[in-house]
């Protein structure tokens, strides 16, 4: 069983990171196993994954998870459905005028230690640059 946190800090506005994070449809923007993601209902998100089980092939799976946003404290819980109790927070805080600060808790009864440290660190890396990048763009 493993309880894992991660934070980054992003140079966009707190909102603008937090409308981000809210559409789940973005979530294989910065979820690189991620394939597709759409609201299936409520809570409820139908998702697709590529995976790579340790000694075995690749294989593409599907599944349902929830997202539930919570717009006062720009908060983001989600979760899995499954054996290993996989669920997380994401919090979102200001910092000052477009930077805020991103944090990502994560529990898992499935594997612990320096992989699921390393998931995390990349998965903020991914939604740091993604976001800031499209931030970065000129408006049409």
């Amino acid at each position: 069983m493993g309880d894992y946190e991660a934070s980054t800090t992003v140079d966009v506005a707190a909102n603008v990171l937090f409308e981000y994070l809210v559409d789940v449809e973005r979530l294989p923007e910065y979820l690189p196993q991620m394939t597709e993601a759409h609201r299936s209902g409520g809570d409820k998100v139908a998702v697709e994954a590529v995976i790579h089980p340790e000694g075995e092939p690749e294989r593409k799976v599907s599944g349902e998870a929830w997202v539930e946003v919570v717009e006062d404290g720009k908060k983001l819980r989600w979760g899995a459905p499954g054996p290993h109790e996989y669920h997380g927070e994401l919090d979102v805080d200001f910092v000052a005028d477009g930077t805020s600060t991103l944090t990502v808790r994560l529990h898992t009864d499935h594997a612990e230690g320096s992989s699921i440290e390393d998931d995390l660190e990349h998965t903020l890396a991914g939604i740091k640059s993604t976001v800031e990048k499209e931030a970065a763009k000129p408006s049409a």
